[in-house]
């Protein structure tokens, strides 16, 4: 077997092995996610997604799941990557910062009881700190997707869906599962 083929394969069984301790460790957490969102959806209230880098490419696809669909024709469901605003990302990182620039669009579009799925690998990315921590002071209910040991996010959220990895690729990965699988739950809520 070559070394590319051998990578192959421990990459593949790598993958394999935290999908499987995502049973253990992320079944009643995914469950919980899938709760506030149907409660959320069912008073009126909106899905907002932030994340940096693949983290915010997961917004836009799984934002997308929701308002369009997964598997099943149904009504659209309110949800809304920010990480989609090109303008906006911009001209407030550019003329204010970085850090802030989730918390701008929160302010302008949160309301008290919308969710705020908050993605990031490490959970120390600041700017998704910073709307957490403003999401919390507002009533907006906050799910934290991340892995490693969470980070500074670890202290917060109504709920945190922790990959058990270390590898940033794989923790990916398993956003991208329980993202899925929430999207799947609250889908068949509305059915």
């Amino acid at each position: 077997m070559s070394g590319r083929q051998q990578l192959v394969k421990e990459q593949l069984a790598e993958s394999a092995q935290v999908k499987e301790d995502m049973i253990s460790s992320c079944s009643d957490e995914i469950l919980k996610a899938a709760e506030i969102f149907i409660s959320a959806l069912t008073n009126g209230k909106k899905i907002m997604w932030c994340g940096n880098g693949g983290s915010a490419a997961d917004c836009q696809h799984l934002s997308t799941e929701m308002l369009a669909r997964l598997r099943k024709e149904r009504r659209p469901l309110a949800s809304i990557a920010l990480t989609t605003d090109t303008s906006l990302l911009t001209a407030w990182s550019n003329d204010y910062s970085f850090d802030s620039v989730f918390v701008r669009q929160v302010e302008g579009l949160g309301r008290k009881g919308d969710v705020l799925v908050a993605i990031s690998t490490s959970g120390n990315s600041r700017n998704v700190i910073e709307v957490v921590n403003f999401s919390e002071n507002r009533d907006i209910k906050v799910v934290i997707l991340t892995g490693k040991d969470g980070g500074k996010l670890k202290e917060h959220g109504d709920v945190m869906i922790k990959i058990p990895s270390r590898d940033t690729q794989h923790i990916q990965e398993g956003h991208i599962t329980a993202g899925h699988i929430i999207c799947d739950l609250v889908e068949q809520a509305f059915l």
